[in-house]
C-alpha cells in the first residue's frame, strides 16, 4: 500500500528539502495544503523540479479562491512539469478562511454546490471531449477548448452531501477528522451513492493521519490534542465529523476554542479522541498505530499528516519514523 506524506508548512524547515528527503525515505506521495503563508502550487512546482518519481498533490486547494479554469490550468501545468505525477485535491475549507481571508461568500449559494460545480467544470476543462460549455448555479462558461490532461481529482468531503460529490465526480476522497473507526461506514455511503448514480469507478481513499513521534508519548499525544482542538474549534464541519463519535466531547472542545481558551480546548481532547483521530507515541508505538489505520478496509493511501503545532524536532522524527523505509 502506498504511504503518503502531507508536508508541513508552518515550520522553519525547508519544505522543498523535506520533500526531497521524503522521496529518499520511500514515501510514495507528497501533498501540500494551502491556507495562508505559502502558495502550495509554487512550492509543489519547486518540489517537482527536484524529485523524480514521488507523486505530488494538493491537500487541499479551496474551491473559492481559484476558478475552475484556474484550477484546471494549474493542474495541467503541474502535471506536465512533474511528468504525470500530479493529483488535484480540492475542498470547501472553512467559513472562517473563505469569508475572513478570501473575502468570498460562503453561502453563495452553498459550499457543497460550489464544490460540485468546480469539480465538474474542472474535469471538463481537463478532459478531451470537445469545447466546454457549462451552465450551473455558480458558473456559466461558454466555448473554450479542453486541456487534454489526465489528472485525478480528489475531494476533502466530510458530510453526506459532500460525499455525494465524491461518489458522482471524483477519483479520490481525502477525509480529515473522520474518526478512523468510522471510515468504512463513511466510505460505504460513497459506494451506495455511486451505485445509485450508475457510476462505476475506483475511488482512492487517502485519509489525513495526524501523527506525532517523540520520546515522551504524552507530549506526542498533546500535539494531536492541539491539532484536533484547532480544527474542531475552527470548522463546524470538522466539529460535526468528530461529534458523530464524540458528541459531548466535540462540543466541549469547540466551545472552549470559540471562547478563546485554546489551552482548555486542547485539554478537552480525550485520550479516546486522540486514538481515534491520530497516531502518537514513541517510534514503535506510532508505527503500530499508523499501520492499524492503513489496515482499515477502505483505505488505499494513508497520508502521514504533521500537525502545524509540532516543533521542528517532532516533524523530523515523525517523517523519519513513519517512512516506508522504516516500515519493518
Amino acid at each position: 500500500m502506498p504511504t503518503d506524506l502531507l508536508l508541513p508548512q508552518t515550520t522553519d524547515l525547508d519544505t522543498t528539502a523535506l520533500g526531497v528527503r521524503a522521496e529518499e525515505l520511500g514515501y510514495d506521495g507528497l501533498w501540500l495544503g494551502e491556507l495562508w503563508g505559502e502558495s502550495a502550487v509554487v512550492r509543489l512546482t519547486d518540489i517537482a523540479a527536484r524529485t523524480d518519481e514521488v507523486d505530488l498533490g494538493t491537500a487541499i486547494l479551496n474551491v473559492f479562491s481559484r476558478s475552475p479554469a484556474v484550477l484546471a490550468m494549474t493542474a495541467a501545468t503541474l502535471d506536465r512539469v512533474s511528468d504525470g505525477r500530479f493529483r488535484l485535491g480540492v475542498g470547501t475549507s472553512t467559513r472562517k478562511a473563505v469569508e475572513d481571508l478570501h473575502g468570498a461568500e460562503w453561502d453563495a449559494p452553498n459550499p457543497v454546490r460550489r464544490a460540485h460545480e468546480t469539480i465538474e467544470l474542472a474535469t471538463a476543462f481537463l478532459g478531451d471531449g470537445g469545447r466546454v460549455d457549462y451552465g450551473g448555479e455558480v458558473f456559466d462558461v461558454q466555448d473554450f477548448p479542453p486541456l487534454d490532461a489526465d489528472v485525478p481529482i480528489y475531494h476533502a468531503a466530510l458530510g453526506e452531501a459532500n460525499r455525494r460529490v465524491v461518489a458522482r465526480l471524483c477519483d479520490g476522497w481525502i477525509p480529515h477528522n473522520v474518526p478512523f473507526p468510522d471510515l468504512d461506514d463513511a466510505y460505504a455511503y460513497i459506494v451506495e451513492q455511486m451505485e445509485a448514480a450508475g457510476r462505476e469507478a475506483s475511488i482512492d481513499v487517502a485519509p489525513y493521519v495526524p501523527a506525532a513521534v517523540g520520546d515522551d508519548p504524552e507530549e506526542a499525544r498533546d500535539v494531536i490534542r492541539g491539532h484536533v482542538a484547532y480544527y474542531v474549534g475552527n470548522g463546524r464541519g470538522y466539529e460535526r465529523a468528530v461529534g458523530r463519535r464524540f458528541p459531548d466531547e466535540a462540543q466541549a472542545v469547540a466551545e472552549a476554542w470559540r471562547d478563546g481558551d485554546r489551552g482548555t480546548a486542547a485539554d478537552r481532547v480525550t485520550d479516546e479522541m486522540v486514538a481515534a483521530l491520530g497516531v502518537a507515541g514513541t517510534p514503535d508505538e506510532a508505527r503500530e498505530q499508523f499501520w492499524a489505520v492503513a489496515d482499515v478496509d477502505c483505505v488505499t493511501r494513508p497520508m502521514v499528516t504533521i500537525p502545524s503545532n509540532a516543533d521542528d524536532e517532532t516533524v523530523e522524527r515523525t517523517v523519519e519514523a513513519l517512512a516506508p523505509s522504516n516500515a519493518d
